[in-house]
């Protein structure tokens, strides 16, 4: 028995490695075997056993850097190593309410294609959910002439109360039911390893990978869509929480009994903010029976319309409170505010930051920076693929473990 459970410790320790390894070759993108072990203060024979299991595997493969020698022409070239992009295809998924974005990568990340399909509905029953994922997957492969079976890994970024490491989804605005395990519903759906992960932290994600996160240890994104999401990366790694409720900003309670929130409690922060709240408050101030659109109620506010003007002031005022609560908690490197919404200036005007500074605990430092970043639906299905990419990285890293025992 103690021999069998230090055998299974062995193997961890060597995955660990393995998979050091392999995230180091991707953040270097060509590196050489005592760089590697330099860089992790790792023994090169432990490399060299590392890099042979890993080119063994076919993620990663050898090419020629320069010459040691630059004095001379004959000077032995030197053997990097980089992951082989071609070994899979991950597919990164984000789902609103109106479409599915799907964007389909190799193993280095390198866009294949990507497809945008429409919704019908905003919220679907999970097994209609998971149809309609494999139908935009389908129709996406067929955008590169590949198919289903192409793909290593499936990522899906939903927003909600997500448990990754189960595929559990507490509550989400895309499903009808609450409490859904959804691994049986995608292994019956999908030819491959799936994963669910909060949308939200999938920005962070992609925004520590790609955009105004590179390079920092500690900071926040707050999403703006149609709710209010937070991604948190603390010292490099993203923090879900004990159940994988964590950062869940949104639904910070603001006001005790206060607005109804999508999500069912009252008083949250994005019964203020959030797009569906703003629409509900002006239908409210401007005593309208239609609908009416965040479009409407900014066109109205730049046109000097009151109401308008007190309900965008009132939601900054509640996200101003919200962020200012979030320094205190965090004090992070940057915040960074990120959302497909054409405009939100009236949630980073300098009312809005002025409610920061003063709810903020005074010392004698500067605030944290805060940063807008608008993009499109694509930046979440990025960081949906980056995530993917790691998840198969692991499989994979533990299907060498199997076959080695």
């Amino acid at each position: 028995m103690l021999k069998s459970k230090a055998s299974s410790n062995a193997t961890d320790q060597r995955n660990i490695t393995r998979l050091r390894v392999l995230e180091q070759i991707r953040a270097t993108e060509a590196i050489s075997r005592i760089d590697i072990a330099t860089a992790l203060e790792t023994s090169p024979a432990t490399i060299t056993s590392a890099t042979a299991d890993l080119l063994s595997a076919g993620l990663i493969q050898e090419i020629e850097g320069e010459s040691q020698s630059k004095s001379t022409r004959r000077g032995r070239p030197r053997v990097l190593l980089k992951l082989h992009g071609g070994c899979h295809m991950i597919a990164g998924v984000k789902v609103a309410r109106h479409q599915i974005s799907v964007i389909l990568v190799d193993f280095e990340g390198t866009e294949i294609a990507s497809y945008t399909h429409p919704l019908d509905e905003a919220r679907m029953a999970p097994e209609i959910f998971t149809k309609t994922i494999r139908t935009a997957l389908d129709l996406a492969c067929g955008t590169a002439n590949r198919s289903l079976s192409d793909l290593s890994g499936v990522c899906i970024g939903i927003a909600g109360l997500i448990d990754a490491e189960k595929n559990f989804v507490h509550w989400s605005s895309s499903l009808t039911e609450r409490n859904v395990d959804l691994s049986p519903l995608l292994s019956k759906a999908l030819p491959c390893p799936a994963f669910i992960e909060n949308d939200a932290n999938l920005v962070a994600k992609a925004e520590q990978l790609f955009g105004l996160g590179k390079g920092l240890k500690t900071f926040l994104v707050v999403t703006i869509e149609h709710g209010i999401g937070l991604g948190i990366v603390v010292d490099g790694k993203l923090y879900r929480g004990e159940r994988g409720c964590g950062a869940e900003f949104g639904h910070l309670k603001v006001q005790l009994d206060g607005a109804l929130c999508q999500c069912g409690q009252r008083g949250c922060l994005e019964a203020y903010v959030g797009e569906y709240a703003l629409i509900r408050e002006a239908t409210i101030a401007s005593q309208a029976t239609d609908p009416r659109t965040l479009t409407d109620i900014l066109t109205a506010a730049n046109a000097g319309d009151a109401r308008s003007i007190s309900v965008l002031s009132r939601a900054g005022q509640m996200f101003g409170m919200g962020v200012s609560n979030l320094i205190n908690l965090f004090d992070p490197e940057c915040i960074i505010l990120s959302g497909t919404r054409g405009s939100f200036e009236y949630l980073h005007s300098e009312d809005v930051m002025t409610r920061i500074r003063n709810g903020v605990v005074s010392v004698d430092a500067p605030l944290p920076e805060i940063k807008v970043n608008h993009w499109g639906d694509s930046m979440w299905a990025k960081g949906a693929a980056a995530y993917g990419i790691e998840q198969v990285s692991i499989l994979k890293v533990r299907e060498l473990a199997a076959h080695a025992n």
